[in-house]
């Protein structure tokens, strides 16, 4: 079935660099279409299936197309999501293996298609032992980073998490230690999830609130080290845990803490992505809603 063109809103305002997370389906160029489409700045995309292990290969033809459609579309700031299955803290080091030998082929072809970042879970520590899960964590991506050829430029963001079951990265602590203790530190950053943040505990409002959480950023991570935002609600309270992602304003952050973030001159000129549900509800593309929902939140727009 072909795909229709929705009903788009007003345009990105000066300063906001938005987009979402889009389909592959029928190659890397039809992402960027499908964004295009939505009135989108910039574009998140899995570079396979994101749920097998398969070790996909990257064509020229491929590279070429996503190239061209990236300048037709005028879209900037692609970004790439690293596999679920990737799990760089397990205590299993047959999995574990197999997580390192994934996260290089993500940056292989990440960089192939010429995109600078790949986003990846740091991974579960399912073992318990949170110490030792970040040394592998540092460790796994320090071996993935020295198999890629010498030219690869590619570099690799770690995502702030909700800490559901024994996952690494709900404390920004835990980012600051990786990115410390790699060996390959200049080619890491950060990119912060809204709803994993604040399932974290990290709240976005009120402004006092924001101010606080933003402050832990700066003095852990630093806020130069955020590449790339995924806006997204959600479904469950402040620490919670839970990682449950909502439509923009549907959830517990609420519109205010969206327009604290988007507002920020801090994050002037971070890519931001939307990875809420990919639904239709009452014939309306939620996609569109929610990016709609967020460039009404600029101020003076």
């Amino acid at each position: 079935m072909a795909e229709t063109t929705p009903q788009l809103a007003e345009s990105t305002p000066t300063g906001l660099i938005l987009g979402a997370h889009l389909s592959i389906a029928g190659g890397y160029h039809r992402a960027v279409e499908r964004a295009a489409r939505l009135g989108c700045d910039c574009l998140q995309l899995f570079t396979q299936n994101n749920l097998r292990w398969e070790n996909r290969r990257v064509r020229r033809a491929e590279v070429h197309a996503f190239a061209q459609a990236l300048a037709q579309h005028k879209l900037i700031d692609p970004l790439v999501h690293a596999s679920y299955l990737i799990n760089l803290a397990s205590p299993n080091r047959a999995l574990w293996h197999r997580s390192v030998r994934a996260l290089t082929a993500e940056l292989r072809r990440a960089a192939a298609l010429g995109i600078p970042w790949v986003v990846v879970h740091p991974g579960s520590a399912t073992d318990g032992d949170l110490t030792a899960g970040l040394w592998r964590v540092i460790s796994a991506i320090d071996q993935a980073f020295e198999r890629l050829p010498t030219a690869a430029t590619v570099g690799c963001l770690l995502e702030t998490t909700a800490g559901q079951g024994r996952a690494i990265g709900a404390r920004v602590d835990d980012l600051a230690m990786i990115l410390a203790k790699s060996q390959w530190n200049s080619r890491l950053g950060v990119c912060l999830d809204t709803c994993h943040l604040f399932a974290a505990g990290y709240p976005l409002s009120p402004p006092k609130a924001y101010e606080k959480t933003l402050a832990a950023i700066e003095n852990t991570v630093g806020l130069r080290r955020v590449k790339a935002i995924h806006l997204n609600d959600s479904q469950a309270p402040l620490g919670s845990h839970i990682d449950r992602h909502a439509h923009i304003g549907q959830g517990h952050i609420g519109m205010e803490g969206f327009r604290a973030v988007v507002n920020d001159p801090r994050f002037r000129g971070i890519p931001m992505y939307i990875e809420t549900p990919k639904e239709v509800v009452n014939g309306k593309d939620m996609d569109v809603v929610n990016l709609a929902l967020v460039r009404s939140l600029v101020a003076n727009h």
